[in-house]
């Protein structure tokens, strides 16, 4: 039987596709734009004939429609490894559970602990060879297949094809049902316009980085607009290694920035296990021999980034305590994101030659009762710990940038006030004397 055959055969409507779902299954969404929107809907529609059927996904933008139809969770229960900024506001809700991980972790999960009983997600088209591409999911999707009991591919016509390095593809004949249908466009992240907060948080890099650097952008929108910055910059020959393939590239490589021609590992090629973005990015990376999908097991992996000489990791944060904790994923017990890859990149950076690693925020923030609030605090409260003093390098703020690496807790104290906000550095001094952290010698 050939490809097309095979695939005549695999075809379903979403609604005949769901049918496989039973009460009490795991049933796995993968992540962010592959996302499967009609058979969401078709099992969301199911919701009365089904119990405890329990969800994961991550970055995903919404609706999400099994979670909308049944706000007592009694159906269908959704849970995410890393939440966007729809996930979060279901987390406000009581409607999404975070699994707490690594990143580079999560296929390894599956493969040794987790069960799924249905996944499905969005694909390309089928290639005359019968391969779909698993798209801007490629970092985590066909580990997750593999576990599964029952595949199920949605076929969206918008997702670019990529390039892959290993696990961006899966045969029709590993598929159980295939659905078609017509899709809206793809969900579009432009970068942000920054503050002036921003632009001087960028400044305080740039001159930490050299031509020929390898660049990691984490997720959020500090990161973005951190590399638009770096696009307009004197660097040059930078290359791409990361997590998230976002817009901050396509910026770099517009402005001449991203050649990759100076990488110490796969020169020539810009790797990354997710993309997301605006479509002037999807159609940049469509098809691009210069652009290298992979699973993250592989891309995050510390031993992996480490190969990469000069590699220069910049992620955002919430927030730092005088110890040099770093907290990017919750605001005290409210759950905001996920750990994603910020630990593994603050590890490798650091082990490579010439690495750096950077974490960025703005040295306070509004709350919703309009008072200002210092992201440095004296200790954590409950907030989550994502990257441990132990392996706090970098902090910048838009008050300048300190190394934290090989300092005591005194040195740390003082550098860390030196970039808070003014308006809080005399109570942060006081709270590190109370903490026995302050030198009398130390600057105030």
């Amino acid at each position: 039987m050939d490809v097309q055959q095979l695939y005549r055969l695999k075809l379903r409507t979403p609604e005949e596709a769901v049918r496989a779902v039973r009460s009490g299954d795991w049933v796995d969404y993968t992540t962010n734009v592959c996302f499967p929107t009609l058979l969401d809907a078709a099992l969301a529609k199911r919701k009365d004939e089904l119990r405890d059927v329990k969800i994961r996904g991550n970055l995903l933008f919404g609706p999400i429609q099994t979670v909308e139809c049944d706000p007592e969770r009694e159906h269908f229960i959704y849970n995410s490894w890393h939440c966007s900024a729809y996930e979060r506001k279901l987390c406000d809700r009581g409607l999404c559970n975070y699994i707490p991980m690594i990143f580079r972790n999560l296929v390894a999960y599956y493969r040794h602990f987790l069960s799924v009983n249905v996944a499905m997600m969005c694909v390309t088209p089928m290639d005359k060879h019968g391969y779909f591409n698993l798209s801007c999911a490629t970092g985590v999707a066909k580990g997750i297949l593999d576990d599964a009991d029952i595949v199920i591919l949605e076929v969206n016509e918008h997702l670019p094809r990529l390039h892959g390095m290993y696990d961006e593809c899966i045969h029709i004949s590993e598929v159980d049902f295939v659905v078609e249908g017509p899709h809206d466009p793809l969900p579009q992240f432009p970068i942000a316009e920054p503050t002036p907060e921003d632009v001087q948080i960028a400044d305080h890099i740039i001159p930490y980085i050299v031509d020929g650097a390898t660049i990691q952008l984490g997720i959020g929108g500090m990161p973005d607009v951190v590399g638009a910055r770096l696009a307009q910059s004197d660097l040059k020959d930078l290359g791409m290694h990361t997590e998230l393939c976002s817009d901050a590239y396509y910026e770099l490589f517009k402005a001449g920035k991203l050649t990759n021609a100076k990488k110490s590992h796969f020169r020539g090629k810009g790797m990354a296990g997710i993309v997301f973005g605006s479509q002037s990015l999807y159609d940049w990376v469509d098809q691009n021999p210069s652009i290298m999908i992979a699973p993250l097991e592989y891309v995050n992996a510390p031993a992996t980034i480490a190969q990469l000489d000069n590699m220069v990791s910049i992620n955002n944060c919430i927030a730092v305590d005088l110890y040099g904790q770093i907290c990017a994923e919750s605001a005290g017990l409210r759950h905001i994101s996920g750990t994603g890859g910020q630990l593994d990149y603050v590890t490798g950076a650091a082990m490579a030659r010439g690495g750096k690693a950077f974490i960025c925020m703005t040295s306070y923030f509004v709350n919703k009762d309009g008072e200002r609030q210092s992201r440095i605090l004296p200790h954590f409260s409950g907030d989550i710990v994502t990257a441990p003093r132990s392996q706090a390098h970098f902090i910048v703020t838009e008050y300048g940038a300190v190394n934290l690496a090989g300092r005591s807790t005194w040195e740390r104290a003082e550098m860390l006030v030196s970039i808070a906000h003014p308006d809080f550095r005399e109570e942060l001094i006081r709270a590190a004397e109370a903490q026995k952290i302050w030198r009398a010698s130390n600057k105030r």
